[in-house]
Formats: structure tokens, sequence, C-alpha cells
């Protein structure tokens, strides 16, 4: 029983941990910093919670405050709180074991061997009880510590992971966004301060929009082929294993009438030779969760189109084209 415990807390801990973030990929050196703020996205970013580059606490992470919002890991943490049966409870624990085998060996006999084999098995359900209890109470502190605007994308709202693109039925409707002039899409704006240090381009921008479209066709479409394209290998393998959970629970994204609305370079830089340029993006599609065998709709609305707000981070190595190497969601109103 105790090792069945353990390894049930152990699966959901792990399910937990891929659902319970904002964004996915890699922004270089600047994965855990947290981009400026723009005119298409007002609000903070969620941080990066899924990424194959490694923390540094002597890089942005550690002189920016806000990349304070992600959470360093224990192997970063000189005084990470110690587990049950390292502190006080493995204390306990190896006492009463003692204390039993002693009593076994004067005078208990076989009965004693069995009195205290009964009591290791007591102990590991007790052990496993309070394992129990405080990763419970451990997960409400972190979830109370961390909740905020910056935390979550707006994909969540639905109970779906938010790093998954596109965002389920994570936007607003149309009609409900910010009052402002829709008679066209407006192409994204260079910027001209300190924050684009490479000189981001119309034509880059023109061809960012496409790839907003082209990366939601072919994930709706499950293409793989056009994905590997289109996004860098991290960003691909995220990518997959959401269309792969999608096929294990037996449904699919449907998503078609995209377009963009408003966007802005929210940074733009160059790091050994590969240059950077994240992108806050507002933009509207009919975006649905369907049941993969009839169709029917399970989440989303069909008819009207819905609003999302996303920072998509674009890589370009010499010589190559741009690639999506990260996605985080943005809260809005």
């Amino acid at each position: 029983m105790a090792i069945g415990m353990t390894v049930a807390l152990t699966v959901v801990d792990v399910a937990e941990a891929r659902r319970s973030g904002g964004g996915f990929g890699s922004r270089g050196t600047r994965t855990f910093s947290q981009p400026p703020v723009t005119r298409t996205a007002p609000t903070n970013a969620a941080p990066i919670d899924r990424s194959m580059t490694p923390r540094q606490d002597a890089g942005p992470a550690a002189t920016n405050p806000a990349a304070g919002q992600t959470r360093p890991t224990n192997a970063t943490q000189p005084n990470a709180r110690p587990g049950f049966f390292s502190g006080f409870g493995g204390s306990l624990l190896g006492g009463l074991m003692v204390g039993g085998l002693i009593g076994m060996l004067m005078g208990g006999g076989f009965g004693g061997a069995a009195g205290f084999l009964g009591l290791i098995v007591q102990m590991l359900l007790i052990g496993g009880l309070i394992m129990l209890a405080m990763r419970f109470f451990g997960r409400n502190r972190q979830q109370t510590a961390y909740a905020g605007p910056s935390e979550r994308s707006s994909g969540q709202s639905n109970g779906m992971p938010s790093f998954k693109i596109p965002s389920i039925g994570g936007g607003q409707p149309a009609g409900q966004a910010n009052a402002r002039p829709m008679a066209a899409p407006a192409p994204a704006p260079v910027t001209d301060g300190p924050a684009d240090e490479i000189g981001v381009q119309s034509s880059d921008l023109d061809q960012f929009e496409k790839m907003l479209k082209d990366v939601q066709a072919a994930y709706a479409a499950e293409d793989y082929g056009t994905l590997r394209r289109l996004t860098t290998p991290e960003a691909m393998s995220y990518l997959a294993e959401e269309l792969s959970d999608n096929a294990t629970s037996g449904v699919k994204n449907d998503v078609r009438d995209v377009h963009l609305v408003q966007g802005d370079v929210a940074e733009a830089w160059s790091e050994n030779g590969t240059d950077y340029a994240t992108v806050a993006m507002r933009y509207e599609s009919i975006d649905v969760m369907r049941d993969r065998a009839t169709g029917k709709v399970i989440s989303g609305d069909p008819d009207n189109l819905t609003e999302a707000v996303e920072l998509w981070t674009f890589v370009r190595k010499p010589g190559a084209e741009w690639q999506v190497s990260a996605i985080q969601g943005v809260s809005h109103d």
C-alpha cells in the first residue's frame, strides 16, 4: 500500500507539473527573464516553465526582478526544505525501527520479528499519509504564492495545458475586445527603442504574421512536417507531445480564420551570432476542441471569433530562416 501511494503521488506530480505553467521553449540567455510589456501585451507574460535551457543563478533570471516569478529548483536552493524521511520524520522512523529490532533481539523470537515487520508496515503507511498531506499543502502554498496574471496563459480557462498552441477557448469573444478600429489587421509596428537591438524590419514582421497563421494551421492539421520546419526542435517536441496527448484523449483541435489584430516587438537581440525576436501578438480565430471520432464540439465557440494575446519568440541562425523557439501566454481583459 505504501509503495502504491508513492507511485500514485509521483504520477500526479508529473501530470500537474506539465499543466501548471504558462510558457515553453527557449529565449537563449533570456529564457527566464521577463520580456518588456508592450502596447499589445500591457501585462507580464507567463514565465517559461518548460525549457531545455539550464537555469543560471548568475544569469538574467538572478538580476531581473521580474524573473523571480519563476520557481528555482531545489538544486539551486542551498536552504531547500528537506523531505520527510531526511528530517525529523526520518529520525523518528529510524528510532522506532531500532527500538523494534532491540525488542526482537531481547527475546521476542519469531513473534517479535512478526511484530517488528508489522511495525515497519504501519510506519510506511503513516509516512505515506504524511507525505500526501505535505504535498497537498505544499501545492496549495505554491499556488497562492505564484497565482497572478503572469502565471497562466489564457488557454487554461478551459483546463487545457497552458503551453497548448493554439490556446483552446483561451480568448475572449472578439466583440468584447478593447475598443479600437477594426477595419483591417494592422502590421506590427517596429520598435525604435533600445529593446530592438538588431533592427527588425517590416519584412521580418510580415514573416512573423505569416508564421503565426502557418503554425496554427499546421497544429490543427497535425502536420508534423510543417511544424518541424517552422519551429525549433525543442519547441517541436512540446507541440508533438500535446498532439500525442490529444490523440490519446480522443480529441482534435480545430482552428481557422486566424488573423493578426495587433502586434509589436517586445525585444530583439543577438547572442553568439544568433538573432532573437520576441513579438507580442493579439490575434483572433475560430478555435474549438472536437471529439476525434464524432466531430462534436467539446470546448470553444465554433461560430464566433475569440481573441488571444501571446508572446512568440523567433530565432534565426546565420543564413537560415526564422523559426518559432518559444511561446508564452499573456492575460488580458
